[in-house]
């Protein structure tokens, strides 16, 4: 049982808490009443927020020799010289397309040259089957259909 001395302490401690806790433990007590849903028939309202539309960051486009006629390629361009993609990854607005052969594997890396565009390719990364790098104009000359 607490001492006479406490309880004007627990009292007054009572009191602060009830005090902070004005809206009575509801959520939105106290604070302006929020107008109800308006239940409409017919035809279901449409969203009001509008997508931001931003223009895509201008890709850095790699120029190193031997990738000519591999980049600034389309799809449909790099079909025509590497034959169909093993992989092809839409990432957003950006694309990744992989070839693959004995020689080794090539991934070309396609991205929106303005908003809506078709998206050509930037870069270009070569490796073998184990992983290890290999020069990517040599690999390009690998895969080109004669």
């Amino acid at each position: 049982m607490p001492s006479l001395r406490a309880i004007p302490l627990l009292l007054a401690l009572a009191v602060t808490v009830s005090a902070c806790s004005s809206t009575g433990g509801k959520p939105g007590a106290g604070s302006t009443p929020r107008k109800p849903p308006t239940i409409r028939e017919g035809r279901p309202r449409e969203a009001v927020r509008t997508p931001v539309k931003r223009p895509p960051p201008p890709a850095q486009v790699q120029q190193l020799p031997g990738l000519e006629g591999v980049i600034g390629s389309t799809t449909a361009q790099l079909t025509r010289q590497f034959g169909t993609a093993r992989l092809d990854v839409w990432e957003g607005d950006a694309r990744k397309l992989q070839f693959t052969g004995t020689a080794c594997v090539l991934d070309v890396y396609l991205y929106p040259r303005a908003a809506g565009a078709e998206p050509q390719a930037t870069y270009v990364d070569a490796r073998r089957s184990d992983g290890r790098d290999v020069d990517r104009a040599a690999c390009i000359q690998a895969f080109r259909k004669p």
